[in-house]
């Protein structure tokens, strides 16, 4: 696996045929849940997710349809984490280069252009930011101060 990242509900996936990018819905599982502070909306995307699996289940105009409306259908996954498996669905992980395949489109046709995941910092993560690192990456909050009432306000 090697530090890629894990998909989570709201990857953004693109069809090589298709004209717009769509976001992945989980539709096999509604227990287990990555890089969500609150545990409720990140659910984890597995090889079991098939089928009209997206929001709007378009890709836009299909290249393959003679750019007639794509309809958005997967029949299996490639490129999972085989040894991390949620059960149910009895489902690997899908990973940052994991490909899909349409029936109009072929084979890995589908790829996914962002994972879902995004960074929220936690209490700890605050703590132990590097003090003088901080200025520099968010000149804007004086981490010395940023457990009192006002953050904004600067120590100099």
């Amino acid at each position: 696996m090697s530090q890629k990242e894990k998909v989570v509900q709201g990857a953004l996936c693109q069809c090589q045929f298709g004209t717009t990018p769509d976001k992945l819905k989980v539709l096999t599982q509604q227990k287990y849940y990555i890089n969500d502070l609150n545990g409720s909306s990140k659910l984890a995307a597995t090889h079991k997710d098939i089928g009209a699996t997206f929001e709007k289940n378009t890709f836009g105009s299909c290249k393959k349809k003679n750019n007639t409306p794509c309809s958005a259908v997967v029949t299996e996954w490639s490129g999972y984490y085989e040894k991390e498996k949620y059960s149910p669905p009895d489902g690997y992980i899908l990973l940052e280069d994991s490909k899909a395949t349409c029936p109009i489109g072929g084979k890995d046709c589908i790829s996914i252009i962002k994972t879902g995941q995004i960074g929220e910092p936690s209490q700890s993560n605050l703590k132990n930011a590097d003090s003088e690192l901080q200025p520099h990456v968010n000149p804007v909050v004086d981490m010395s101060n940023y457990n009192s009432k006002d953050p904004y306000k600067f120590g100099y």
